[in-house]
């Protein structure tokens, strides 16, 4: 198993639609370009900011191909490999094609509401599946059902390829418990930018970012200066995007980030049903949080 560095902000990467709604292979070329180029650590995809239960099987391939192609090994690639068919998840880990792909992201099965024994079996199974570095993601608000700190740290305990988790729970007595009692050789990775500088300062050790998107160079100042122990000024940066952490998530993820980007000309603001694009209100209240932040939109 190739070991992975998961340190600093990685970020989960949107999908570009055309109006026609297509997929814009060009535009995302060219912000796999951008986050590269920014300092991001590495790249997220195929994850709920992706919009992946809209994307066709075909349109999947062809995205993870074009940013393997377009990253050539500069950055690490975490590709989202999850559901709530266990045997299906374990299949397409035996038989696809991995190359160019550094760990998973496999999210806890939603809608089902699985047992704690349950959740651990799975991921068992998933672990078993894949000799690939494989994070656990914890997002009981969109999966209807919260992994505990026990469950992670017994998967954590008795998995050797199961090397973080993207922790999305809120709660962050759970979070810190897990950062408390893990093993050496897990991560706890914020999963949500609001409260990433919190969580480092508690030992965790970067963020899986979605505003990364749209600011990665500053959005990653801010996570490398909180991991080199300089909380100051990490947590002066942090405070310029408390009101943005907000007003991206008011209309749905990611509908907030997805406005900015068409702002910044990298993309059309175009999602696919059943999201929609950010309202008017919203995005004039974005405009005015990056106007007091200089950044012209």
């Amino acid at each position: 198993m190739a070991d992975i560095n998961l340190k600093g902000v990685g970020v989960a990467l949107i999908t570009p639609f055309r109006e026609d709604d297509s997929v814009d292979y060009e535009a995302l070329g060219r912000l796999v370009d951008f986050q590269v180029q920014n300092g991001t650590d590495y790249l997220v995809v195929l994850g709920t900011t992706g919009e992946t239960p809209t994307l066709t099987e075909e349109e999947k391939k062809k995205i993870v191909s074009l940013i393997v192609t377009r990253v050539n090994g500069r950055i690490p690639i975490v590709l989202g490999v999850g559901g709530n068919c266990t045997r299906s998840i374990v299949e397409k880990l035996k038989n696809d094609n991995f190359t160019g792909i550094d760990a998973i992201l496999s999210v806890v099965p939603y809608y089902n509401k699985p047992s704690q024994e349950g959740i651990y079996q799975h991921y068992k199974a998933v672990a078993q599946a894949t000799k690939l570095p494989v994070v656990l993601y914890n997002v009981p608000g969109r999966t209807g059902v919260n992994m505990t700190a026990e469950t992670t740290l017994r998967i954590a305990r008795e998995f050797s390829n199961v090397v973080a988790i993207k922790e999305a729970s809120g709660n962050i007595t759970q979070m810190d418990d897990i950062i408390k009692n893990k093993p050496a050789s897990f991560s706890v990775i914020s999963g949500d930018d609001g409260i990433a500088f919190p969580l480092i300062t508690l030992g965790a050790v970067g963020v899986i970012s979605v505003i990364g998107n749209a600011f990665p160079r500053e959005f990653s100042r801010m996570v490398r200066l909180a991991l080199t122990g300089d909380y100051e000024n990490a947590c002066t940066i942090h405070h310029r995007f408390t009101e943005l952490f907000e007003l991206l998530f008011v209309d749905g993820n990611p509908a907030g980030v997805k406005s900015i980007l068409h702002a910044m000309g990298f993309i059309e603001n175009k999602l696919r049903l059943p999201l929609l694009p950010t309202r008017i209100t919203t995005f004039e209240k974005i405009r005015e949080v990056l106007r007091q932040l200089s950044i012209k939109c």
